[in-house]
């Protein structure tokens, strides 16, 4: 298996909107509740940012998932911490990429000064809990019955790791 990361162009927000779109409509992975455009996606997902680096996964040549950082809080105080996302096609799932991934973000963004990295999950996602702890990632928050859907509400777990702690 050769796992690859490409920076996301504006092209691949096609196959993006795709997977994405999968977990809106069928899990609480995200807490959309209706579809996202490509051009909605566009809004949230930077492409050739300075920081905020984003990624095309392919694995062998095959388009599977994308990754990005995004800015944790817009305040100034908070520019040292990103947030990152990953999404793969459910058949990817489970089969190592999600730590190759972590992996290389967590590389990308030492690279660019961030020295802490937060991950936002629905509590009720095991996968990307157990994920997130073999990748190092402490939890710092639980946020008690903060979403609600498909008729239930939910809570969201916050996941840090400190990937450079000097000044």
């Amino acid at each position: 298996m050769k796992i690859e990361f490409t920076d996301l162009k504006e092209k691949d927000f096609e196959v993006v909107k795709e997977i994405y779109n999968y977990y809106v409509v069928n899990t609480t992975v995200t807490f959309h509740t209706d579809k996202l455009t490509a051009e909605e996606l566009k809004k949230e997902i930077l492409t050739g940012h300075p920081k905020y680096k984003s990624f095309l996964i392919k694995c062998d040549n095959v388009a599977c998932g994308y990754c990005y950082l995004s800015q944790h809080n817009k305040r100034k105080a908070y520019d040292r911490t990103a947030e990152l996302s990953l999404y793969l096609k459910p058949e990817y799932s489970g089969k190592g990429i999600g730590k190759i991934t972590i992996d290389k973000i967590e590389s990308v963004a030492r690279e660019i000064g961030i020295k802490n990295l937060i991950g936002i999950i629905a509590e009720e996602n095991i996968q990307s809990i157990k994920l997130m702890n073999k990748c190092g990632f402490e939890k710092c928050a639980h946020f008690k019955k903060v979403g609600e859907k498909f008729g239930r509400i939910l809570d969201v777990v916050a996941y840090q790791k400190i990937i450079d702690d000097t000044l």
